[in-house]
């Protein structure tokens, strides 16, 4: 079977309302002859059986598709994304379990458009977990009225949907948020003037009093190390050196070896220098 199927959509596509009336037009197909189109494109290959299929399920698309006009998205691109699902769902499509492919694609057809909101919807993803994407297409469904859930809303959803109340919370106040420019937008006059996140939201990074004063502290405490340091005895520095400080670090064999005495011995000399270091330095 050819796997890279790739269906010409012999339909208007110079205006919306075009495309949805040559769509309604095209001939549904009877079950005896889906079910030859959909073997002949299964043992075959044949995809001239796969134009058909896919041609007879376009107005079942548009119509999947009019049910999320409500996420302010064009209904084409709606529509476009249906098509890729009917597509995938075609390609996959196994006749000898006995369901109509209309039954098989809805999945599939879906699962685009929910794609496609997920990414569009927002300049900033709102769903990334499955939780998440659950509420998000289910929590408009759930609304009875506007504005905020009621704790007992909050907690119905929550059951519902099988989810924390608190995942409920925080998707529904992803969803009530707006996305907002950066460097805010122009306002004809001062009654539209909103705070634009550049004027509040600085980097304190670049800023010289912070970057002075972070190479102050990092002297400081290069200071303290250095005096702690020094307060070892030889053979301790140069266990903490070649644990710590070295870019080839040593294992405790290596220095167990190198001193002649045990592994162990090596963890406890370690541990009773870092223990006096951190000491000198926090005093």
């Amino acid at each position: 079977m050819n796997t890279n199927l790739s269906v010409e959509l012999a339909v208007p596509t110079g205006s919306l309302e075009a495309y949805i009336s040559a769509a309604a037009r095209v001939p549904m197909l009877s079950a005896e002859e889906e079910r030859s189109l959909a073997t002949r494109l299964r043992e075959k290959g044949d995809l001239e059986a796969a134009r058909k299929l896919v041609m007879s399920h376009l107005r079942f698309v548009i119509h999947v598709a009019k049910g999320y006009s409500g996420y302010g998205l064009p209904q084409a691109d709606l529509i476009q994304e249906g098509n890729i699902g009917l597509m995938k769902a075609v390609k996959r499509f196994d006749p000898s379990h006995g369901v109509r492919l209309v039954s098989f694609a809805v999945h599939w057809i879906r699962a685009e458009i929910h794609e496609y909101i997920l990414r569009n919807w927002r300049v900033v993803k709102l769903a990334t977990t499955k939780a998440q994407r659950k509420l998000f297409f289910n929590l408009r469904k759930s609304k009875k009225r506007l504005g905020w859930f009621t704790q007992e809303e909050v907690e119905t959803v929550a059951r519902e949907l099988d989810v924390p109340v608190a995942t409920v919370r925080q998707m529904e106040e992803r969803m009530s948020g707006q996305d907002t420019a950066f460097d805010g937008f122009d306002a004809d006059d001062d009654s539209d003037f909103r705070p634009a996140p550049a004027g509040y939201l600085a980097d304190l990074r670049s800023e010289p009093a912070a970057q002075l004063e972070e190479e102050d502290w990092q002297d400081h405490n290069n200071h303290l190390l250095a005096n702690a340091m020094n307060d070892l005895d030889e053979r301790s520095q140069d266990i903490v050196k070649s644990r710590w400080l070295s870019e080839k670090k040593a294992t405790l064999h290596d220095l167990a070896d190198k001193y002649g005495v045990s592994a162990e011995r090596i963890r406890q000399l370690e541990a009773n220098a870092m223990k006096k270091m951190k000491g000198a330095m926090l005093a």
